[in-house]
């Protein structure tokens, strides 16, 4: 029997802000039975930005909570399970503009979702591609934008370190206990970023401890096409749960 998604949606021009990072500062982050996934000897946190439309819960289109923006902190762990490797991201913080939206996350799937007012400016056409995200903190906006040359965005190729961001197919949260979910989508085409900012009060945004490493030079920044994406429900596998006992 197929079994059905929770979720469904199309995400869409996400802006992805990728810094290396010492793998010290990710470990207390990281779920019982899951590892740190490393791409040449390095690991990597992302700042993506990323619009959500045409929303599902169910199959059932939500009033109102169709189609609204996502901005989130990942990082990237792999877990050995008896199919093989399944590597996936965790979230250290996601934020999206509905209290409805982030109450089901946090209740469905353990993430760590706050709901704030947020916007988005998103122009493809001949002059370029052009995404900017913005929340607001009190009375004061924030934003993570990205500029990329006009065309059709290109192919990851195999191997390569665009590919180790934008191939995690599992998530990964720790509660009482570690929880992990599948999400299905094709691969992603992207374009290179020409320019990219993020403007923040990183340490109340993120915590202290990532204040130096997102205000380093960022190793690499694209705009992904993005696709149709569907999330399955999560499962409390009996390995993360002995996982979660034995640490």
């Amino acid at each position: 029997m197929q079994v059905k998604p929770f979720l469904s949606a199309d995400w869409r021009y996400l802006a992805m802000m990728n810094f290396a990072v010492d793998p010290a500062l990710l470990a207390p982050f990281v779920p019982a039975g899951v590892e740190l996934d490393f791409f040449n000897g390095e690991t990597f946190v992302s700042l993506v930005g990323f619009l959500f439309l045409n929303t599902r819960v169910l199959g059932v289109a939500v009033p109102m909570h169709r189609d609204f923006e996502e901005v989130n902190l990942r990082f990237y762990v792999k877990r050995k399970s008896v199919e093989g490797w399944k590597r996936g991201v965790v979230f250290v913080r996601e934020m999206v503009p509905r209290m409805a939206i982030a109450t089901v996350a946090r209740v469905f799937y353990g993430e760590k979702y706050s709901a704030m007012p947020m916007r988005h400016d998103v122009v493809d056409n001949e002059t370029g591609v052009r995404v900017e995200y913005g929340w607001r903190r009190g009375r004061k906006w924030e934003s993570l934008g990205m500029n990329a040359r006009a065309g059709q965005p290109v192919a990851v190729p195999a191997g390569s370190h665009e590919e180790f961001i934008t191939e995690h197919y599992w998530g990964y949260t720790a509660g009482k206990q570690t929880s992990e979910y599948r999400v299905e989508h094709p691969r992603w085409r992207v374009w290179s970023a020409t320019a990219a900012k993020f403007q923040a009060d990183i340490a109340s945004l993120y915590g202290e401890q990532f204040v130096a490493p997102l205000t380093a030079a960022p190793v690499s920044n694209f705009i992904a096409e993005g696709s149709h994406v569907q999330v399955f429900r999560r499962f409390d596998d009996p390995a993360l749960v002995a996982a979660m006992t034995d640490r």
